[in-house]
């Protein structure tokens, strides 16, 4: 068998190995769920004159 090739050198990934012993692991990220969007009323932000008739 030949002798695998030495991984070339990255510095991004010398620093983030370095701050993962130093630091930890960061945490996993949550997802924030949110209502989905449906209809076209939803989609589209009221106009100026639609909000002032339903304050009166």
């Amino acid at each position: 068998m030949t002798k695998r090739k030495p991984a070339r050198f990255s510095a991004t990934k010398a620093v983030k190995a370095n701050a993962r012993e130093r630091v930890g692991q960061p945490r996993p990220a949550r997802v924030i769920s949110t209502e989905p969007r449906t209809g076209r009323d939803v989609k589209h932000k009221p106009k100026l004159e639609e909000i002032i008739r339903q304050e009166e």
